[in-house]
Protein backbone atom coordinates (compact mmCIF):
# COMPACT_ATOMS: atom_id res chain seq x y z
CA UNK A 1 0.00 0.00 0.00
CA UNK A 2 1.26 3.44 -0.98
CA UNK A 3 0.64 6.69 0.89
CA UNK A 4 1.13 10.29 -0.30
CA UNK A 5 3.80 12.52 1.22
CA UNK A 6 2.78 16.17 1.62
CA UNK A 7 4.90 19.31 1.70
CA UNK A 8 4.46 22.21 4.12
CA UNK A 9 1.77 23.71 1.87
CA UNK A 10 -0.35 20.56 2.00
CA UNK A 11 0.41 19.48 -1.59
CA UNK A 12 1.28 15.91 -2.53
CA UNK A 13 4.88 15.57 -3.71
CA UNK A 14 5.52 11.80 -3.79
CA UNK A 15 4.36 8.35 -2.71
CA UNK A 16 5.82 6.16 0.06
CA UNK A 17 5.38 2.51 0.99
CA UNK A 18 3.50 1.77 4.24
CA UNK A 19 5.64 -0.28 6.71
CA UNK A 20 4.44 -3.72 7.71
CA UNK A 21 4.00 -2.61 11.33
CA UNK A 22 0.69 -1.00 10.35
CA UNK A 23 -0.76 -4.44 9.64
CA UNK A 24 -0.45 -5.48 13.30
CA UNK A 25 -3.80 -6.57 14.81
CA UNK A 26 -5.44 -4.16 17.24
CA UNK A 27 -5.12 -5.40 20.84
CA UNK A 28 -6.77 -2.90 23.24
CA UNK A 29 -6.22 -5.01 26.37
CA UNK A 30 -2.48 -5.24 25.79
CA UNK A 31 -2.24 -1.52 25.01
CA UNK A 32 -4.06 -0.66 28.23
CA UNK A 33 -1.79 -2.93 30.26
CA UNK A 34 1.33 -1.35 28.73
CA UNK A 35 0.15 2.22 29.39
CA UNK A 36 -0.72 1.42 33.02
CA UNK A 37 2.73 -0.13 33.46
CA UNK A 38 4.39 3.03 32.13
CA UNK A 39 2.25 5.21 34.40
CA UNK A 40 3.30 3.15 37.44
CA UNK A 41 6.94 4.11 36.84
CA UNK A 42 6.24 7.72 37.83
CA UNK A 43 4.53 6.92 41.13
CA UNK A 44 6.34 7.62 44.39
CA UNK A 45 6.17 5.06 47.23
CA UNK A 46 4.37 6.40 50.29
CA UNK A 47 3.68 5.09 53.76
CA UNK A 48 3.11 6.05 57.38
CA UNK A 49 5.27 5.86 60.46
CA UNK A 50 5.02 2.28 61.80
CA UNK A 51 4.65 3.63 65.36
CA UNK A 52 2.09 6.32 64.50
CA UNK A 53 -0.72 6.26 67.08
CA UNK A 54 1.14 3.84 69.38
CA UNK A 55 3.42 6.19 71.29
CA UNK A 56 0.86 7.27 73.89
CA UNK A 57 1.38 6.44 77.57
CA UNK A 58 -1.34 3.82 78.06
CA UNK A 59 -2.16 1.12 80.57
CA UNK A 60 -4.85 -1.58 80.60
CA UNK A 61 -7.52 -1.45 83.34
CA UNK A 62 -7.67 -5.28 83.30
CA UNK A 63 -10.84 -7.02 84.45
CA UNK A 64 -13.63 -6.02 86.82
CA UNK A 65 -15.07 -3.00 85.00
CA UNK A 66 -17.13 -4.70 82.34
CA UNK A 67 -15.11 -3.13 79.52
CA UNK A 68 -12.42 -4.32 77.18
CA UNK A 69 -8.89 -4.73 78.48
CA UNK A 70 -7.12 -2.68 75.80
CA UNK A 71 -4.68 0.06 76.75
CA UNK A 72 -6.18 3.33 78.00
CA UNK A 73 -4.71 6.79 78.39
CA UNK A 74 -3.31 7.51 81.87
CA UNK A 75 -5.35 10.65 82.34
CA UNK A 76 -7.55 11.26 85.38
CA UNK A 77 -9.39 14.27 83.93
CA UNK A 78 -10.22 15.86 80.63
CA UNK A 79 -12.20 14.74 77.59
CA UNK A 80 -9.85 11.82 76.85
CA UNK A 81 -9.87 10.38 80.36
CA UNK A 82 -10.10 6.61 80.15
CA UNK A 83 -10.24 6.57 76.33
CA UNK A 84 -8.58 3.73 74.48
CA UNK A 85 -5.37 4.23 72.53
CA UNK A 86 -2.72 2.26 70.69
CA UNK A 87 -5.19 0.15 68.70
CA UNK A 88 -7.06 0.63 65.47
CA UNK A 89 -10.56 2.08 65.26
CA UNK A 90 -10.44 4.32 68.35
CA UNK A 91 -9.96 8.05 68.83
CA UNK A 92 -6.27 8.83 68.89
CA UNK A 93 -5.34 5.27 67.98
CA UNK A 94 -3.39 3.93 65.06
CA UNK A 95 -4.71 3.49 61.53
CA UNK A 96 -5.99 -0.09 61.03
CA UNK A 97 -4.44 -0.67 57.60
CA UNK A 98 -2.11 2.24 56.74
CA UNK A 99 -0.24 2.48 53.42
CA UNK A 100 3.24 0.99 53.55
CA UNK A 101 6.23 2.18 51.57
CA UNK A 102 7.28 -1.41 50.89
CA UNK A 103 4.27 -2.00 48.63
CA UNK A 104 5.29 -2.99 45.10
CA UNK A 105 3.75 -0.38 42.79
CA UNK A 106 6.22 -0.78 39.90
CA UNK A 107 4.63 -2.83 37.14
CA UNK A 108 6.71 -4.67 34.56
CA UNK A 109 6.06 -6.04 31.10
CA UNK A 110 7.76 -8.74 29.11
CA UNK A 111 9.85 -7.62 26.18
CA UNK A 112 7.51 -9.29 23.68
CA UNK A 113 4.53 -7.57 25.30
CA UNK A 114 6.24 -4.18 25.00
CA UNK A 115 6.97 -4.81 21.34
CA UNK A 116 3.46 -6.06 20.56
CA UNK A 117 1.72 -3.23 22.44
CA UNK A 118 3.79 -0.57 20.65
CA UNK A 119 3.17 -2.13 17.24
CA UNK A 120 -0.54 -2.44 17.98
CA UNK A 121 -0.78 1.20 19.07
CA UNK A 122 1.03 2.30 15.90
CA UNK A 123 -1.34 0.33 13.67
CA UNK A 124 -4.35 1.70 15.57
CA UNK A 125 -3.36 5.24 14.54
CA UNK A 126 -4.19 4.22 10.97
CA UNK A 127 -7.75 3.19 11.83
CA UNK A 128 -10.00 6.14 10.98
CA UNK A 129 -12.84 4.88 13.17
CA UNK A 130 -10.61 4.68 16.25
CA UNK A 131 -9.18 8.14 15.59
CA UNK A 132 -12.66 9.64 15.28
CA UNK A 133 -13.84 7.87 18.44
CA UNK A 134 -11.01 9.53 20.36
CA UNK A 135 -12.56 12.87 19.42
CA UNK A 136 -10.19 14.04 16.68
CA UNK A 137 -11.67 16.19 13.91
CA UNK A 138 -10.32 14.60 10.72
CA UNK A 139 -13.20 15.11 8.30
CA UNK A 140 -10.91 16.99 5.89
CA UNK A 141 -8.16 14.35 5.94
CA UNK A 142 -8.08 11.98 2.99
CA UNK A 143 -5.35 9.62 4.19
CA UNK A 144 -4.20 8.12 7.46
CA UNK A 145 -1.46 8.01 8.60
CA UNK A 146 -0.38 11.54 7.67
CA UNK A 147 3.17 11.82 6.30
CA UNK A 148 4.93 15.17 5.77
CA UNK A 149 8.22 16.18 4.21
CA UNK A 150 11.33 16.33 6.47
CA UNK A 151 11.41 20.14 6.21
CA UNK A 152 8.90 20.09 9.06
CA UNK A 153 11.67 19.09 11.49
CA UNK A 154 13.59 22.34 10.98
CA UNK A 155 10.55 24.60 11.49
CA UNK A 156 11.12 26.90 14.49
CA UNK A 157 8.21 29.36 14.47
CA UNK A 158 4.84 28.53 15.98
CA UNK A 159 2.80 30.45 13.44
CA UNK A 160 4.49 28.59 10.58
CA UNK A 161 3.67 25.23 12.17
CA UNK A 162 0.08 26.31 12.78
CA UNK A 163 -0.24 27.37 9.14
CA UNK A 164 1.14 24.00 8.01
CA UNK A 165 -1.40 22.13 10.12
CA UNK A 166 -4.19 24.26 8.66
CA UNK A 167 -2.93 23.53 5.13
CA UNK A 168 -3.14 19.82 5.93
CA UNK A 169 -6.82 20.15 6.86
CA UNK A 170 -6.48 20.22 10.66
CA UNK A 171 -8.12 23.60 11.31
CA UNK A 172 -11.09 21.97 13.06
CA UNK A 173 -8.73 19.87 15.17
CA UNK A 174 -6.78 22.95 16.32
CA UNK A 175 -10.03 24.67 17.23
CA UNK A 176 -11.12 21.64 19.24
CA UNK A 177 -7.96 21.49 21.39
CA UNK A 178 -7.92 25.27 21.89
CA UNK A 179 -11.11 25.09 23.99
CA UNK A 180 -9.69 24.66 27.50
CA UNK A 181 -12.09 23.62 30.23
CA UNK A 182 -11.58 25.21 33.65
CA UNK A 183 -12.29 23.05 36.68
CA UNK A 184 -13.08 24.00 40.25
CA UNK A 185 -12.92 22.29 43.60
CA UNK A 186 -10.01 20.14 44.76
CA UNK A 187 -8.47 19.97 41.29
CA UNK A 188 -8.20 23.77 41.19
CA UNK A 189 -6.69 23.94 44.67
CA UNK A 190 -4.06 21.36 43.67
CA UNK A 191 -2.94 23.14 40.52
CA UNK A 192 -4.99 21.14 38.02
CA UNK A 193 -7.53 23.81 37.11
CA UNK A 194 -7.06 23.41 33.33
CA UNK A 195 -7.90 20.27 31.41
CA UNK A 196 -6.22 20.33 27.99
CA UNK A 197 -7.36 17.94 25.27
CA UNK A 198 -4.89 15.72 23.45
CA UNK A 199 -4.34 16.86 19.88
CA UNK A 200 -2.04 15.64 17.10
CA UNK A 201 1.22 13.86 17.91
CA UNK A 202 4.17 14.77 15.67
CA UNK A 203 6.77 12.01 15.28
CA UNK A 204 10.11 13.17 13.87
CA UNK A 205 13.47 11.51 13.38
CA UNK A 206 15.41 14.45 14.86
CA UNK A 207 14.36 17.69 16.56
CA UNK A 208 15.96 20.48 14.51
CA UNK A 209 13.83 23.26 16.03
CA UNK A 210 10.27 21.99 15.73
CA UNK A 211 10.21 21.39 19.49
CA UNK A 212 10.18 25.16 20.07
CA UNK A 213 7.37 25.58 17.55
CA UNK A 214 5.17 22.99 19.29
CA UNK A 215 5.42 24.49 22.76
CA UNK A 216 2.86 27.23 22.20
CA UNK A 217 0.19 25.11 20.49
CA UNK A 218 -2.17 23.47 22.98
CA UNK A 219 -2.61 19.73 22.64
CA UNK A 220 0.16 19.26 20.06
CA UNK A 221 2.98 17.00 21.28
CA UNK A 222 6.33 16.12 19.75
CA UNK A 223 8.36 12.96 20.17
CA UNK A 224 11.40 11.58 18.40
CA UNK A 225 10.89 8.18 16.80
CA UNK A 226 13.54 6.55 18.98
CA UNK A 227 11.66 7.66 22.14
CA UNK A 228 8.18 6.70 20.96
CA UNK A 229 6.19 4.63 23.48
CA UNK A 230 2.65 3.40 23.99
CA UNK A 231 1.61 6.23 26.32
CA UNK A 232 2.27 8.76 23.52
CA UNK A 233 0.09 6.86 21.05
CA UNK A 234 -2.65 5.90 23.53
CA UNK A 235 -3.09 8.62 26.18
CA UNK A 236 -5.33 7.42 28.98
CA UNK A 237 -5.02 3.83 27.67
CA UNK A 238 -7.22 4.67 24.65
CA UNK A 239 -5.56 4.04 21.29
CA UNK A 240 -6.25 5.85 18.02
CA UNK A 241 -4.42 9.14 18.44
CA UNK A 242 -3.93 11.33 15.40
CA UNK A 243 -0.24 10.99 14.44
CA UNK A 244 1.75 13.12 11.99
CA UNK A 245 4.90 11.43 10.73
CA UNK A 246 7.87 13.01 9.00
CA UNK A 247 9.08 11.13 5.95
CA UNK A 248 12.35 9.92 7.51
CA UNK A 249 10.69 8.68 10.72
CA UNK A 250 7.98 6.93 8.70
CA UNK A 251 10.30 5.21 6.22
CA UNK A 252 12.64 4.04 9.01
CA UNK A 253 9.82 2.99 11.32
CA UNK A 254 10.99 -0.62 11.64
CA UNK A 255 14.49 0.33 12.84
CA UNK A 256 13.11 3.11 15.07
CA UNK A 257 10.68 0.62 16.61
CA UNK A 258 13.53 -1.68 17.62
CA UNK A 259 15.38 1.24 19.24
CA UNK A 260 12.26 2.28 21.15
CA UNK A 261 11.81 -1.24 22.48
CA UNK A 262 15.44 -1.36 23.63
CA UNK A 263 15.06 1.99 25.45
CA UNK A 264 11.80 0.93 27.14
CA UNK A 265 13.34 -2.37 28.20
CA UNK A 266 16.28 -0.66 29.93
Amino acid sequence: MMLPVYDLDGKEIEQIQVPLVFSTPYNPRLIKRAVLAIQSHSRIPKGTDPLAGERGSTESWNTGRGISRIGRIKSHSGPKAGSAAGVGGVTGGRSPHPPVSSKNIYQKLNKKEKTSSLMSAISASMNRELVINRGHKIDNLLNLPLVIDDNLESMTRTKDLRLTLINLGLSDELERVSNVRLRSGKSRLRGRSRKIKKGPLIVCSKDLGIGDACKNILGVDLVEAKNLNVSDLAPGTEAGRLVIWTKSSFSNLSSNLLKAVEINAS
